[in-house]
């Protein structure tokens, strides 16, 4: 049997996505047919939709019977909201023994293992770019014996953020001298560099949010992350594991060819009576970021699928890495070290 491709679906300005005769047909501005994509002959993994772009209910509707992932995103490319199936709330046992785990040692034991894999990750990327090294870091992190998470949590988080600081002012060192950043910037950060890799993590929080509902975890309870209204702490404590080698590592490659002139500068809401100016990459740049991201995200690496052991790509692991989670929680594996790589 030949194997199916399987497709993202992303549409640009204007452009229009519907069903006709069981195909996904995506139309132009003029409303011709650029592009059909059949629903069963093709494996239609993803649908990124973009402010500006149009969709028919009954697309909407096919999409959520089929649980493919759709992303909705501004025109400047920032995630802002996903579809979400009925089913992937099907599974409560899941997230009762989550709940527990926050509670228990357990909580303790997966944010230590998320602030080691971070830093173990930084150090990869810095090796590979023949920088200083983190030093111990892993002795500093078991030397915490504090049984109440929240202790705990406040001494994983100092020592987490003394090594990143130290970490961005070594990588930023690597970026084209016109358009380096003197320093990790997110709320409201100025400078264009700063806002690319804001908006890169973005997309990536999108990948970690959608594996952790896939495997029926909560987002929400998070375990290094504290937890607060509107704040999915679990996606962010996911995002720590995959900044380095999968962000950052595109990040620094990208910028190498990028000019000053392929940003724009834009007048936007500071607080309710305070504006200010925001750089940011301008449209086409946008869009050739989102395609190359996600390309990115489909490259195979050098880790073992769990059940086939063939490669997988970045995509895959981020899903995989998931589901471990998701059976340690359940006591179906006795402990948890996420898995990285370069």
């Amino acid at each position: 049997m030949p194997k199916i491709k399987q497709e993202k679906i992303m549409l640009d300005d204007y452009e229009y996505l519907g069903m006709e005769k069981g195909k996904f047909i995506i139309r132009d501005k003029q409303r011709n047919i650029k592009a059909e994509c059949p629903l069963f002959e093709s494996d239609i993994g993803e649908v990124i939709l973009k402010s500006g772009s149009c969709i028919s209910v009954g697309t909407l509707s096919c999409l959520s019977f089929w649980e493919i992932d759709t992303l909705i995103l501004t025109r400047r490319g920032k995630p802002v909201g996903y579809l979400r199936s009925t089913e992937y709330d099907s599974h409560a046992e899941t997230r009762i023994d989550q709940y527990k785990a926050y509670l228990g040692e357990k909580g303790i034991h997966i944010a230590k293992q998320i602030v080691n894999s971070k830093l173990e990750s930084q150090n990869l990327l810095l090796q590979k770019y023949n920088l200083k090294l983190h030093d111990s870091f892993a002795e500093k992190i078991n030397n915490i014996q504090d049984n109440n998470l929240r202790t705990a949590r406040s001494k994983l988080t100092g020592i987490e953020g003394k090594y990143t600081r130290e970490y961005y002012n070594k990588i930023f060192q690597l970026l084209p001298l016109k358009i380096r950043p003197e320093i990790r910037k997110t709320l409201h950060g100025y400078d264009g560099t700063n806002n690319i890799l804001s908006l890169l993590y973005t997309f990536l929080k999108w990948k970690c949010q959608i594996a952790l509902i896939r495997a029926k975890l909560e987002p929400y309870l998070g375990f290094l992350h504290s937890l607060q209204f509107g704040k999915p702490s679990l996606v962010l404590d996911f995002i720590e594991l995959y900044r380095s080698t999968v962000v950052d590592n595109f990040f620094i490659e990208y910028c190498q060819n990028l000019r000053k002139t392929d940003f724009i500068i834009k007048f936007e809401g500071i607080s309710k009576k305070r504006k200010g100016k925001r750089e940011y990459l301008n449209n086409t740049k946008t869009n050739e970021l989102m395609r190359n991201f996600y390309e990115h995200l489909e490259r195979k690496i050098n880790l073992p699928r769990i059940r086939t052991k063939g490669k997988q790509t970045i995509e895959t692991l981020i899903n995989e890495e998931a589901y471990l989670l998701a059976k340690y929680l359940r006591n179906e594996r006795t402990t948890w070290k996420p898995r990285i790589f370069i």
